[in-house]
Order: C-alpha cells, then sequence, then structure tokens
C-alpha cells in the first residue's frame, strides 16, 4: 500500500477517536456512529446484505446508514462497523450509492484504507504501546476483536516497537491524552 494511503487512514482514525472523544478500550464503533448520526442496522432486521457480504454503509439523501452481518461474531461486527466508518470518515467514493465489505483476500485500495481505519480506531498503537501489549492474545482481550485481526495488529507492532518512534505526531499525542485515565486505571490493576 502507497504510504500515504496509509497515513492517511491512520491520521483519520486518530483524529475519530479525539473528535468523538474516545477515552478507554474497547472502543465503541457504534457509539462514534451515534453520535455521528449515522444508523447502524443488523442485517437480520433488513436483510440487505448478500450472503458474502459483512456489512455496507449507503448513504440516502443526507442520511448514512451502516449495515452489518449480526450472524458473526461480536468482535467481527464491531470491525465491520469501524470498517464502513472507514470508508464514511476517509469520503470513499460511493458506487451505486454504496460500499460493501466482501471477505476477500485480494482487497481494492479503498478496503484496505477501510481495514487500516478500522483496525487503528479499534487498537491504538500508542495506547497498546504504554500498557506493554504484544501478542495478538493480549491484543483480542483489550480491545475485543478478533484473533485474525488481532493477529494482524500484532504484526504490525513488532514493526512499531522496532522503530520506537511513538508518540511522534501531534495526533497521536492527542489520542494519548484521551486515553491517559484508562492507561493509569489499566496500569494500576
Amino acid at each position: 500500500m502507497i504510504y500515504g494511503v496509509y497515513k492517511n487512514a491512520r491520521n483519520a482514525a486518530w483524529q475519530c477517536l479525539i473528535d468523538y472523544n474516545v477515552t478507554e478500550l474497547p472502543v465503541k464503533p457504534s457509539r462514534i456512529a451515534r453520535v455521528a448520526g449515522i444508523k447502524v442496522i443488523k442485517n437480520s432486521d433488513v436483510h440487505e446484505l448478500e450472503p458474502h457480504e459483512s456489512g455496507s454503509s449507503t448513504l440516502e439523501g443526507n442520511q448514512w446508514y451502516i449495515v452489518y452481518d449480526d450472524e458473526n461474531t461480536k468482535q467481527r461486527c464491531r470491525f465491520t462497523i469501524a470498517h464502513e466508518l472507514g470508508h464514511i470518515f476517509l469520503g470513499h467514493e460511493l458506487k451505486k450509492g454504496y460500499h460493501t465489505r466482501k471477505f476477500d483476500i485480494t482487497k481494492p485500495a479503498v478496503e484496505q484504507a477501510a481495514d487500516i481505519f478500522a483496525s487503528r480506531l479499534l487498537a491504538p498503537a500508542c495506547v497498546l504501546w504504554t500498557l506493554d501489549v504484544h501478542t495478538a492474545a493480549e491484543i483480542a482481550a483489550l480491545c475485543d476483536i478478533s484473533n485474525s485481526a488481532a493477529q494482524i495488529r500484532a504484526e504490525r507492532m513488532i514493526e512499531l516497537y522496532s522503530r520506537n518512534r511513538f508518540l511522534t505526531s501531534p495526533l497521536e499525542k492527542a489520542v494519548y491524552k484521551n486515553f491517559e485515565g484508562y492507561i493509569q486505571k489499566k496500569k494500576a490493576e
């Protein structure tokens, strides 16, 4: 992935955490959507998703909707909602009025960017770093994400730990500041 696309998705996730005053883990993507005026709907209520789709985001008039497959695990649903928020907050161009999240190994760049947004939203690196979290199991438990999403995040954290360049961005510093109380509480446990 092109670094500029990655950086934009990461920064958008940080900005979202700041703008919606997220202060603890696990991050609640449905709460962010609600505060942003985005309606989140279970697929079992509307039956709009195709069998291979995990979620979709749709703009009807001035109203955004996210539909997610509520037959998936809670962790997968949370990631799907965060992914769809990524499409919306990153301003991805709609095709036929909606985005869909399909389970597909070969993802287009906008899907990769939405995944980056979701993983950085649900598992912010500066919080994981400060709490000295390293393993996929620790990340999954702390962030309430799936083992596969946690494994991908853990692999990225290995790279970030090796660079030891945390809190270099004003945005990341603001995210850290939001989480300070939570971090102190977790360290005291």
